[in-house]
């Protein structure tokens, strides 16, 4: 279950981003509550292309405080920004950029390619799958949080 607060910005989030071009979806702690893993949630996350970043942006307009730009760590490259909705941060992630074992940045994600459809108070809501998440968490040296995942998905998987 998400808290109330999070219920209100989700709410305000999925009526600004309805008919966006750029294919988007939840990641994080909130897509993962919405699939059925039980988690706490700190913040909404919102994952996309570049160009969709910017249309959040735009769509967000009243609720930015950091506007979408370019961030870069040892494991990743992104846009990346900042809305407060409801009281509950929000933040807009575009283009993610695994880093290569060689060095290198492998293609920004295709959300599409790796998103599903739940539905939450009558509305479908697109989540990025429990298992791309895992392999991400894994990837960007997040370990035990890759790991709880993949707990999750082997506790809940149907028996043979």
């Amino acid at each position: 279950m998400l808290p109330r607060e999070f219920e209100t910005a989700l709410q305000t989030i999925l009526e600004q981003l309805t008919g966006l071009p750029e294919a988007w979806a939840l990641t994080g702690s909130v897509g993962m509550v919405l699939q059925g893993m039980p988690l706490q949630v700190h913040d909404i996350d919102v994952q996309t292309s570049p160009l969709g970043a910017i249309q959040i942006q735009q769509r967000l307009e009243g609720w930015m405080v950091e506007p979408v730009r370019q961030v870069e760590s040892s494991f990743m490259r992104s846009l990346l920004g900042r809305a407060v909705v409801e009281g509950v941060e929000v933040e807009i992630i575009g283009g993610v950029q695994k880093r290569l074992e060689g060095g290198g940045l492998e293609e920004p994600v295709n959300v599409a390619e790796h998103r599903r459809w739940v539905e939450w108070r009558g509305l479908n809501v697109p989540v990025l799958v429990l298992e791309y998440e895992a392999e991400a968490y894994r990837r960007m040296g997040r370990l035990e949080k890759a790991e709880k995942i993949r707990r999750w998905l082997d506790s809940t998987k149907p028996l043979d």
